[in-house]
């Protein structure tokens, strides 16, 4: 099992958190996020990374469905 992991450029601003947070995961690149594979083994630290992005640009799916950020 795999999760895929994007992150919408246009709304990222680049605060860094993710990168913080899954530094394995993320990486900025010219100011802005982007994850470091298009798929991961599912993370505890990926889904923190969702949950604590402030612009609410990185989208965690697992099979299609939306696992994050979690509500």
């Amino acid at each position: 099992m795999t999760w895929r992991v994007t992150v919408d450029r246009g709304r990222c601003m680049g605060s860094g958190i993710c990168t913080a947070l899954a530094a394995s995961s993320f990486v900025l690149d010219e100011e802005r996020s982007r994850p470091l594979s298009g798929e991961t083994a599912p993370d505890e630290t990926v889904l923190d990374a969702a949950d604590s992005c402030p612009a609410g640009a990185i989208t965690v799916t697992e099979s299609g469905r939306v696992i994050g950020p979690r509500d």
